[in-house]
């Protein structure tokens, strides 16, 4: 694949989404100019900074652009500036619509303990160190998007609220396939949870998840739990897992359950994939797990790795560029390693003084960036 065929659009988005952006351009640029890793990419705005400029989260010709691409990078959307806007219209919609159109229905959440961060996760250090996981959320159904939903006037005057809970075979069916064709490259384990003791969509969930480990994936260790026991055991015992599987709500809490245990949001990637088409390409949308900090937003304080681990999450999933994936997450822990911490990775941390006593160098967005494009420097 050469560069000029390499489609990348780019949605910084909102509050500190433009600022971590700037930092992946960096090792864009040096991937182009070290590896020949070169893209044609486009960029527009998403969320807020389309209200602001088209009166709407998202426009259709962005829309377009994105099924066009081979790949987006996403920063984030949302701040209080746009809090007073009505529900169809908040700067959330704008992604939303994006994972519904593009068909994204498997988001991919890795939680990986870097070893230099064992001390910033509030676990235990024998808890968490060596933590590899990935949690597969389902992304395009479920209580999201079920309907009926709204809030209504009953006849006393009382208001009711109903979001619908709902899943087909076929839904189930093809986020799990994505979970065991990732644990074949993995630890060969899946981990599938729902609520099978009291809800229905649970209980068909466990029985497609079972047929189709029967009948494709039985050389794959599959076990099942039920949701809020997954939960406690993230926190009891989370190297027990490898890939787990759950639904878009369930999905929703325990990635951030899992992110926790890593220290900091601002060091967590994602990747939202759809089906595969005839020649294999899915459509695929790259993000970090944080939102849109906006009480720090353009102070050059923001954590640029979820970013630039999303970048290489793309890398992987989307151009199979698996040397240069790995480059790139080899230079965010070495940087790590060398004790290159933003202010959210000094969580605990008394002071400047006490950061320098341990080894650690506090830095800004700017300079997390520059350290990783030298680090790639001396790598290669």
């Amino acid at each position: 694949m050469t560069g000029s065929n390499r489609n990348l659009l780019v949605l910084p988005g909102d509050g500190i989404g433009p600022e971590v952006m700037n930092e992946v351009r960096k090792v864009i640029a040096w991937m182009g100019r070290k590896r020949a890793v070169g893209f044609d990419i486009k960029e527009d705005v998403v969320g807020g900074a389309a209200l602001d400029k088209h009166g709407a989260p998202i426009v259709g010709a962005t829309v377009d652009a994105a099924m066009e691409a081979d790949a987006v990078l996403f920063g984030s959307v949302g701040g209080p500036k746009w809090d007073s806007f009505p529900f169809e219209k908040k700067p959330e919609r704008g992604l939303l619509r994006l994972r519904k159109e593009m068909d994204l229905f498997a988001n991919l959440r890795p939680a990986k303990v870097f070893d230099a961060l064992v001390d910033a996760s509030t676990l235990k250090p024998e808890i968490v160190k060596g933590l590899d996981i990935m949690i597969i959320r389902e992304l395009t159904s479920g209580v999201y998007f079920g309907e009926p939903r709204g809030i209504t006037t009953l006849a006393g005057g009382e208001r009711e609220a109903i979001d619908t809970q709902r899943y087909t075979e076929g839904e189930i069916r093809r986020v799990c396939a994505v979970a065991f064709d990732l644990a074949l490259k993995r630890k060969n384990k899946v981990c599938s949870a729902e609520k099978a003791n009291v809800m229905h969509t649970g209980v068909l969930w466990r029985e497609v998840a079972t047929q189709l480990h029967k009948e494709h994936y039985s050389d794959v260790e599959l076990t099942h739990m039920y949701a809020d026991a997954l939960a406690m055991q993230l926190l009891r015992s989370p190297r027990q897992f490898d890939v787990i599987v759950t639904d878009n709500l369930f999905g929703d809490i325990l990635s951030d359950e899992a992110s926790m245990l890593t220290g900091s949001l601002g060091m967590l990637p994602s990747a939202s994939l759809g089906a595969p088409d005839a020649t294999g390409r899915r459509k695929a949308l790259y993000e970090p797990i944080h939102g849109s900090a906006p009480d720090i937003a353009g102070k050059g304080l923001a954590n640029p790795l979820a970013e630039m681990l999303s970048y290489a999450m793309m890398l992987r999933y989307s151009f199979d560029l698996d040397g240069e994936a790995d480059l790139v997450e080899r230079a965010v822990e070495n940087v790590l390693t060398a004790g290159y911490r933003t202010a959210d990775l000094l969580a605990g941390v008394a002071d400047d003084k006490t950061a320098a006593a341990r080894g650690l160098k506090k830095v800004g967005t700017q300079e997390m960036g520059d350290a990783i494009v030298k680090e790639l420097d001396r790598l290669v």
